[in-house]
């Protein structure tokens, strides 16, 4: 199966064969964010690596989206969520409900107080990020160890 990045690239030739402007823009602006990340760091991203950069991405994006809503500038706010979309195609399938609630029971299990949050956190980023909003992730979790 091809790599994050081999998708990533497969696609934009697709784009440039079907002389799809705007879809080929967005996603030589996530190779270029991908290369720019591997360069920096003189590393070769892995999949994992890739989907923190496109989760960061989109992050930014959702930021500049609300931000332009604010100043009434549907035009260029439609243009981040067109960019969101394409970046959503490549991100692994988002947890449902029940698995993120198992996967929290499961880290908090026996522990009990606030002063365990950031372990909690560290043991569930890498199977979560990604497929579910961290910020969400958080307040769940902030909820379980205070008994909420």
């Amino acid at each position: 199966m091809p790599t994050l990045s081999e998708q990533i690239s497969d696609a934009t030739k697709v784009a440039m064969k079907a002389r799809e402007k705007e879809r080929v823009a967005a996603l030589r602006l996530i190779h270029s964010e991908i290369r720019k990340i591997e360069i920096d760091k003189r590393i070769t991203l892995d999949d994992a690596g890739v989907v923190t950069v496109l989760t960061r991405m989109i992050k930014q994006r959702k930021d500049s989206i609300s931000q332009y809503e604010q100043a009434g500038r549907t035009d260029l706010a439609s243009a981040e969520q067109f960019e969101v979309d394409i970046i959503n195609t490549f991100m692994p399938q988002p947890l449902g409900e029940d698995d993120l609630q198992a996967l929290i029971a499961a880290a908090t299990a026996g522990l009990t107080g606030m002063q365990q949050m950031g372990q909690v956190m560290a043991k569930l980023k890498p199977e979560v990020e990604g497929k579910a909003d961290m910020a969400r992730v958080s307040a769940l979790v902030k909820a379980a160890l205070t008994g909420g």
